[in-house]
């Protein structure tokens, strides 16, 4: 099934599985099309991401990159947002556009603090409080997502 995303959902070298599975299941709600890059802390034919996207995977358009530079090369023409705990900027400032690029970081170190200051005009935020110390980034995933099909409708 191929079609045209309304967001391009990125996974820069995640760890777990079920988180990629879950963003997945949130791609496909969301008409997103998920690219991950390597490495990988797992197998793309892995039992428990395939479980974790139950039986959506026929529905997601997806792909995974070597590299970062792999990915900038094919989503060259595109507007990337990076999501950080540390940005300074929260995600509801952004007005997100069809063909935007959402781009997290792995689960145990996040996106690298070059990235994010290479790019601090589109670094976001989610807002939490100070007893937690992330989000898991399948939920980031999703409210970023969900924020920018908002935007959409109200407008």
């Amino acid at each position: 099934m191929h079609y045209e995303p309304v967001l391009h959902i990125v996974l820069d070298q995640p760890e777990i599985p079920h988180n990629a599975g879950n963003a997945a299941r949130t791609c496909v709600a969301v008409g997103a099309k998920l690219w991950m890059v390597r490495p990988l802390g797992f197998r793309v034919d892995s039992h428990h991401l395939r479980r974790a996207g139950l039986d959506y995977w026929e529905c997601l358009e997806w792909e995974v990159v070597d590299n970062w530079d792999a990915l900038v090369t094919r989503l060259h023409s595109n507007r990337f947002w990076f999501f950080s705990k540390s940005a300074a900027k929260p995600y509801t400032v952004a007005s997100f556009e069809r063909g935007d690029v959402l781009v997290f970081g792995c689960e145990t170190q996040g996106l690298a603090a070059g990235l994010i200051q290479a790019n601090a005009d589109r670094a976001l935020r989610i807002p939490i409080r100070q007893q937690v110390r992330s989000l898991n980034v399948s939920n980031a995933v999703a409210v970023v997502a969900f924020e920018a099909l908002r935007q959409w409708e109200a407008g």
